[in-house]
């Protein structure tokens, strides 16, 4: 028998050398043969499709000039170990990754360095490529992505085109082709507002278009950044009023924008998130943000003017408490209603307030306003009423007027008692309310006219009713529904982002340029920044990059009435374009004359059939991907989905049927005692303390990152420990979906199971296999089919950190018993479970143990039930409360003969000392309780 000398390692000892041999041998294996390539119905993907398919999807990532830590392959390894579960199973999974590579990081890298963003951002992708490569995962390369190529954001452009030429038909509850409102206006089918169709210039036309389109231009206040050179959508300002990206300040002020009318869909988003099996977490915040809310809009007279302010409201049943009105700073009857002694004050107050973000404006603790020197009428009582303007309003919301309820509301409690105003209580709170404002619910109170109106004594909801017929009956409101949610904001002044597919003719109306002339390719510039005056100044001026490029700006095209000179749209799409679709290109990105085959779509993500099909959303099977992309991602891919549904490009009317939220791995960090970050990966912990050199620091907790100098990288673990220990180890460190913190000393946990499990199969010294063909025998043969049981459901569920659990078990079990050798019937199933967590050492078990073909595609083991069902079963005897002995009985034993076995018990029978018990309960399958 050979011998090792004590200082040198075995030959064949698992070490991260050999895992990383042994993971590169695979990786080329898989690559070589297509391993994971999923085959289409028709095109030049196809292949022989089974009906039983699964489609996994991972966020769109985008490519950092940073690189991975650790924190980022989290989702990517859930999504892999699900993926390969699946296709070991029989299924047809499809599994792929692209990038989301327009953004705002590389055009600011562009504006500092003069590089091109195209190459900084392909450099970027080639580095995320080698790292997620080096990991293992199971993706069909061939249809991988990037939202940056031509002959991707061709058809984002081409999206955007069916969206421009549609509008939403209310009596439908659908998108439809503008053609066909444009005919119903030929036709006087459709009244125009003026004068008929035919007496309408082409510019007065488009105009009336653009009122229905989907996708349209508004001169509209916007989140303007000059310090960035870009208007931001809402989700993109931070909470202080600043920039998301760079931390720059950020004003309202007007500019002429493409937006998309995304609130058509408001019912429809917001009643199909019933539909989708997704997190309640994440229905509850797309709820929010829609704010579908029930009310009233209420008409007050401007005395001494022809106007009315309308206002939204849910409590019309509060209006006889209406004391003053506001009205937005931005509103524009401002400048119809304010006296001529006021308009100065006024107009220096809008200049003032311009400069606040909307946070500063809702958060002021100091009310601020100016009256207008205008009163409006209360239609309930025909009091003369001041109208205010102050920044606490804003036109964003509702009507960007309000009327003020200080009773019932603290804002306006706050302002009303800074500017000596009214408050009149209309809802009676209970007698132990000392507040100021109440905003409960009770009787009616002070709420009563002559002229014949009155909602005294009625709770809230009897009063909303009554207020509402009265309203509806004078002509001076109706009930309603109100939205917070807004249209998109669909225009960013930079470089890096798809090119709108559009033109402007002499009269300045959009056009749409033709199908056949996409894409839409971005020309090069000589300067990547943003041109404004001051980065502090909200009325500086947009210049975006694409307008010094007058050669591609001002185009000749012949559309249809010969050549002409038009001008291209300056302005690009939001990096949230690309990743709208990005699913369906996946389905077939080999696709050249549409942007997927019907075919296709329909295999991967058409509605299940089945007995409830008719209400199958749709969609991704699995989605997998962080929270914060709750709101803006999701809801703008929904949006899309639905506009493509509705014009018949789609089967399903939902992206994404399965969402699941992953946690996040966050780090320790530690600074010194001037408060500096050191590396993490040199701290020392000696009794509890910290040491960073010798000198003692200070221990942190959160997320990983450069700035913290807490960040390990997936590349430092696969070269210590290699890629399957490391994706063990994400995998074991808890449940999926919650947060966990990394570290690194642990991860030797992980590879000491791969090390003992490649130890009972191989010979470390010689290589040979050390698996017997001998009976495990019955204790064995239940434990594996357990094991068999719980993995199935564990991988099922995404539980993956139990599945590791009782694969450690199983192979404890084998160590313990079988030091000669682990039996085959133990050993192959062992490694076929291990599979999906650690690929590359599962292959190579696998093909020791005398296999030909990968086990990627199976097969994947199944218990047998004859083992799960047990033959006895433990039963805990308490006595008085209290657990005094344990008995094993037949799983099969009736109640009378459980009770006889736990009261011959040696223990029990001393406790009870030939006495007879008072009580004896036994629950079957669970306990046994004698009551002495």
């Amino acid at each position: 028998m050979s011998t090792v000398a004590a200082d040198e390692t075995p030959a064949f000892r698992y070490t991260a050398e050999l895992a990383g041999e042994i993971e590169q041998r695979w990786q080329q294996h898989w690559e070589e043969r297509g391993t994971f390539h999923a085959p289409n119905p028709v095109g030049p993907l196809k292949g022989d499709v089974p009906d039983d398919k699964l489609f996994v999807q991972d966020m769109f990532p985008y490519p950092s000039g940073a690189g991975l830590h650790v924190g980022h392959p989290l989702g990517f390894i859930g999504t892999d170990v699900f993926a390969r579960y699946h296709r070991m199973t029989g299924r047809n999974v499809l599994h792929t990754m692209g990038f989301d590579a327009f953004g705002l990081p590389a055009e600011q890298y562009a504006v500092r360095t003069g590089q091109h963003p195209r190459k900084t951002t392909e450099e970027n992708i080639q580095t995320y490529l080698r790292q997620i490569r080096s990991l293992g995962l199971g993706h069909d390369e061939r249809r991988r992505i990037s939202t940056i190529d031509p002959g991707y954001y061709k058809w984002t452009q081409w999206i955007f085109l069916q969206i421009f030429n549609s509008w939403y038909d209310t009596a439908a509850g659908k998108a439809r082709p503008i053609a066909e409102l444009e005919a119903e206006f030929a036709s006087g089918e459709r009244p125009t507002p003026d004068k008929p169709w035919a007496e309408l210039t082409g510019a007065e036309r488009q105009k009336l278009l653009g009122q229905y389109r989907l996708a349209y231009l508004s001169e509209a206040p916007v989140n303007w950044c000059p310090g960035l050179g870009t208007v931001l959508a809402n989700e993109e300002v931070t909470a202080d009023g600043r920039s998301e990206r760079g931390n720059f300040p950020v004003f309202r002020r007007s500019l002429r924008q493409w937006m998309m009318r995304i609130t058509s869909y408001s019912d429809r988003l917001i009643d199909d998130l019933d539909r989708l099996d997704w997190p309640e977490k994440v229905k509850a915040m797309q709820r929010n943000w829609i704010g579908r809310s029930h009310g009233a809009r209420v008409k007050f007279a401007v005395e001494g003017s022809s106007a009315d302010i309308e206002v939204f409201t849910t409590r019309p049943d509060t209006l006889f408490g209406a004391t003053y009105m506001v009205l937005a700073p931005e509103h524009p009857l401002l400048d119809v209603i304010t006296s001529a002694d006021r308009v100065e004050e006024i107009a220096a107050y809008r200049r003032e307030v311009a400069r606040k973000s909307e946070l500063d404006r809702q958060e002021n603790k100091e009310k601020t306003g100016v009256f207008t020197g205008a009163h409006a009428t209360n239609p309930v009582n025909g009091a003369q009423i001041p109208v205010y303007v102050a920044d606490y309003v804003l036109m964003g919301y509702g009507t960007g007027a309000i009327m003020a309820v200080p009773g019932q509301d603290q804002r306006d409690w706050d302002f009303a008692k800074a500017f000596d105003l009214p408050i009149i209580r209309t809802v009676r709170p209970p007698a132990d309310f000392d507040g100021e404002a109440y905003t409960g619910v009770g009787p009616a109170i002070n709420s009563s006219h002559e002229s014949g109106v009155s909602l005294d004594g009625l709770d809230v909801p009897e009063a909303k009713k009554k207020i509402i017929a009265w309203l509806e009956e004078q002509g001076r409101g109706e009930g309603t529904v109100q939205y917070k949610l807004r249209d998109w904001l669909f225009s960013r002044q930079r470089y890096w982002g798809e090119p709108f597919p559009i033109v402007y003719d002499e009269d300045g109306a959009p056009i749409a340029v033709p199908e056949s002339m996409l894409p839409i390719e971005l020309p090069d510039v000589d300067d990547y920044s943003p041109r404004t005056f001051d980065p502090e100044d909200a009325n500086s001026e947009p210049s975006p990059p694409l307008s010094r490029a007058q050669d591609w700006v001002t185009v000749e095209l012949d559309l249809g009435d010969g050549p002409r000179k038009y001008r291209r749209e300056t302005n690009t799409m939001p990096n949230w374009a690309g990743s709208c679709w990005y699913q369906l290109r996946y389905v077939d990105p080999t696709e050249t004359e549409r942007f997927v085959n019907p075919e296709n779509e329909r295999y991967w993500l058409g509605p299940r059939t089945g007995e409830h099909g008719e209400s199958d959303p749709g969609g991704v099977d699995l989605y997998i991907g962080g929270v914060e992309h709750a709101v803006l991602h999701l809801m703008y891919a929904r949006f899309w989905q639905k506009v493509l549904f509705d014009l018949g490009h789609v089967s399903g009317d939902e992206p994404y049927r399965r969402l699941f939220n992953q946690g996040y791995i966050e780090a320790y960090a530690y600074t010194d005692a001037r408060g500096t970050y050191v590396p993490a990966e040199q701290v020392d912990e000696r009794d509890g303390k910290f040491f960073f050199e010798g000198e003692e620091v200070r221990r942190e907790y959160g997320k990983m990152g450069k700035s913290l100098r807490n960040v390990v990288t997936p590349d430092e673990m696969c070269a210590k420990y290699g890629a399957d220990t490391f994706r063990l180890y994400e995998m074991s460190m808890g449940p999926m979906d919650v947060s966990r913190p990394w570290a690194t000393k642990d991860v030797v946990g992980a590879q000491r199971f791969l090390q003992r499990l490649w130890r009972n199969l191989v010979d470390e010294t010689t290589g040979a296999l050390r698996v017997t063909d001998v009976d495990p025998g019955e204790e064995a043969l239940r434990l594996l089919n357990k094991t068999i049981a719980g993995v199935h459901e564990d991988f099922v569920h995404l539980r993956y950190n139990t599945a590791g659990a009782k694969l450690i078990e199983l192979n404890n079990y084998v160590t313990k018993h079988f030091s000669g050798g682990a039996p085959r019937v133990l050993a192959e199933p062992l490694v076929l479970m291990l599979a999906p967590l650690s690929p590359h050492i599962a292959e190579e078990l696998w093909s020791r143990l005398g296999h030909d073909e990968s086990l990627a595609h199976g097969p994947f083991p199944k218990a047998d039930e004859k083992y799960l069902v047990e033959d006895t079963v433990e039963y805990p005897i308490q006595v008085n409360g209290k657990v005094k002995a344990r008995i094993v009985v037949s799983a099969s034993a009736s109640a009378d003969e459980v009770q006889a076995a736990a009261l011959a018990d040696e223990k029990v029978a001393e406790l009870l000392n030939g006495g007879t018990p008072r009580k004896v309960i036994v629950v079957p399958g669970r306990l046994v309780n004698v009551v002495l």
